[in-house]
């Protein structure tokens, strides 16, 4: 386990953590949350032996294996599949040294060591890392690519899979979604809640935090406390916690009050001398109570826009990509008027973010028609938004620079909204975090008074009180927003409705994020199906009767599998006919009455168990689904 005990940490003479205790269990999932700059990541770099304690004691096992994901991947030629086999060290130790035995033509050693590989289950490596970059979003023929032919974000999600690959007793995942979409994010929270491991996971998404971690570690006022249950329920404690502490705080207030008064008028009677002295020794015996608040520094909200035309933006018979070699979409068309709430989902690479620039002008149509409103203005946001920002600029320097009527005092006041406190508001954006450029690029957007926000991946280094912050702006906003983002609250918080951008089309996607994950696995299924037809095309050729006899001893062969899996999805179709009375129940007002607690009780932990039994299963279901395709396309 990892015990802290009086721990103490300080980076130069900053106090970040001061006098905590807390123990981590193993094979615990524990999210690490609080404020930019409270002392998370100096927390890893203990964790990881790069930072020693300033007073008390971290520890943890000694044989402990720890991974975590590299910041930085040099420019490799390497492959990605080789660079995340990597990630298992045991296995590339025992592959080095079997080399070793082959040169020495030591027979004995090379049996030793080929059964230690077979044992770790070295031998289907290459498949699971190949799973892993199937899941983050990488297609089949992109894992013989070297390295270095791969973006930054691309990269980092390299650095992830060799992560999660290792064999890691603690795994430190530091903000692991920001570089992936709504796809890799639902496949990652599936993969670390079957991670058997312990965890300990910084995250602002607090969907994410929710469906995986089952403890929370807050770090504020310099203190790191362990909460039981995940994000919604620590937030639950913690108010309970703030009413109390409030409750007290005030109780502690009036009877100073009281005691300072007597202490006031009597203190000068000699009669009532002693008394006076008595209660002002008690006055000074009073605990040491603070007033209990949660301060958040992000209060902004997007004014309502100067005017709202209707329609707002158009696209008509539309096609969309960057030439004639490389059409992305097709027959687009799309029409925005003031409160249009949208949602793009799709996988990675299917053209969510070219259909964002082609509504932005920031490309220009292929063909078709592209109608804006007079005078219309766009708030666009995306990560190359963050690249534009003028280099040695301060925030200040920005906003003027967007509206030249403000003065040095009116900007710092506005900045101050977003964040941008005291000398903040005049420092370089070359100094400054994502976070913070992301902010600044939202506070230069909401400066515009906007009627359309086009918004790709606007979460993105946001920590989780300027995520709440946003979502409440965006309910307020009175223009159209088409919003992508991997941040499930965001979405289902701001968004009425959805469309999915899939085979080169953009087309109304009727259902929510439940139902996307319910497209996911048919779209996946309907792959393995039209693999097996590619196969039966091939196999044309074949002699008719080799090719049945082939395909029935195929069948046989698979026929457990098939087996299995039908009783599977017979189960799956049962949780989720059950999962569906559960939620028409919890829909109802009247359970959320105080007479009706255990019975609340009672369905939420139904509802939680229903969710992880469809969730894991639908999985188990996919594995069983690539077996079968394996076996039938092994002879082919």
């Amino acid at each position: 386990m990892i015990t802290a005990t009086d721990l103490s940490l300080d980076r130069g003479a900053k106090n970040l953590i001061t006098a905590s205790s807390f123990t981590i269990h193993p094979n615990h999932k524990v999210g690490l949350v609080g404020s930019n700059g409270c002392g998370k990541s100096s927390l890893f770099a203990a964790l990881l032996g790069e930072l020693s304690p300033d007073a008390g004691n971290l520890s943890m096992p000694s044989s402990w294996e720890i991974a975590t994901v590299k910041q930085e991947t040099p420019s490799l030629e390497q492959s990605a599949l080789d660079y995340v086999m990597d990630g298992d060290k045991e296995f590339r130790r025992l592959e080095q040294q079997l080399e070793q035995a082959r040169i020495n033509d030591d027979g004995n050693l090379e049996a030793t060591l080929i059964n230690k590989i077979d044992t770790i289950n070295g031998y289907s490596l290459p498949a699971r890392a190949g799973e892993l970059l199937h899941g983050l979003g990488f297609l089949q023929n992109q894992l013989a690519n070297p390295v270095k032919d791969f973006s930054g974000g691309w990269r980092m999600r390299l650095n992830l899979a060799q992560a999660l690959i290792s064999r890691a007793d603690l795994l430190l995942l530091d903000e692991p979604t920001n570089h992936l979409d709504l796809d890799a994010v639902i496949w990652l929270q599936r993969w670390l809640k079957r991670f058997t491991g312990t965890l300990v996971l910084i995250s602002h998404d607090r969907d994410f935090l929710d469906t995986v971690i089952g403890q929370i570690l807050h770090i504020e006022h310099q203190r790191a406390k362990l909460y039981s249950g995940n994000y919604t329920s620590f937030e639950r404690q913690r108010r309970e916690h703030l009413a109390q502490q409030d409750a007290q705080y005030q109780k502690q207030q009036k009877e100073a009050a009281h005691l300072t008064a007597f202490v006031d008028r009597f203190r000068a009677k000699a009669s009532k001398a002693k008394q006076a002295q008595s209660r002002l020794k008690r006055l000074e015996k009073l605990p040491d109570l603070a007033p209990a608040h949660v301060d958040s520094q992000f209060t902004f909200s997007f004014e309502q826009p100067d005017s709202l035309p209707y329609p707002l933006l158009s696209l008509t018979e539309s096609q969309c990509g960057y030439n004639a070699q490389n059409i992305i979409l097709n027959d687009v068309g799309l029409t925005l008027v003031p409160g249009s709430r949208i949602g793009l989902l799709g996988r990675n690479g299917a053209g969510k973010s070219t259909l964002i620039k082609s509504l932005a002008g920031e490309i220009a149509l292929l063909n078709g028609q592209r109608y804006c409103a007079q005078e219309l203005k766009i708030g666009y946001f995306s990560q190359h938004q963050l690249e534009q920002l003028h280099s040695g600029s301060s925030p200040v320097d920005h906003v003027i620079r967007a509206q030249p009527t403000l003065g040095e005092p009116q900007a710092r006041s506005f900045l101050g909204k977003f964040g941008f406190s005291g000398d903040q508001a005049l420092e370089s954006v070359n100094t400054m975090s994502g976070g913070e450029k992301a902010r600044l690029v939202l506070a230069l957007i909401v400066l515009e008074k906007p009627q359309l926000l086009l918004l790709d991946e606007p979460t993105n280094h946001l920590d989780l009180e300027m995520r709440q912050a946003l979502v409440m702006a965006l309910q307020d906003f009175g223009g159209a927003i088409i919003l992508i983002a991997h941040d499930r609250f965001l979405l289902e918080s701001c968004v009425d409705e959805f469309y999915l951008v899939a085979n080169g089309q953009v087309s109304d996607f009727s259902g929510d994020i439940d139902d996307y994950q319910q497209w996911l696995n048919e779209d996946k299924k309907q792959a393995v199906n039209n693999n097996k037809s590619n196969v039966n095309t091939e196999n044309k050729g074949v002699d008719k009767k080799q090719l049945r006899q082939q395909q029935a001893e195929l069948r046989k062969k698979s026929a457990p599998l098939r087996k299995e899996a039908d009783q599977l999805e017979k189960k799956i179709h049962q949780w989720q006919d059950e999962l569906t009375q559960v939620e028409t129940l919890l829909s109802d007002s009247d359970i959320y009455q105080a007479e009706r607690k255990n019975e609340l009780t009672i369905q939420l932990k139904l509802q939680a168990s229903l969710k992880d039994k469809v969730e894991d299963n639908e999985m188990l279901w996919l594995e069983l689904a690539e077996q079968i395709e394996d076996i039938m396309t092994s002879a082919s």
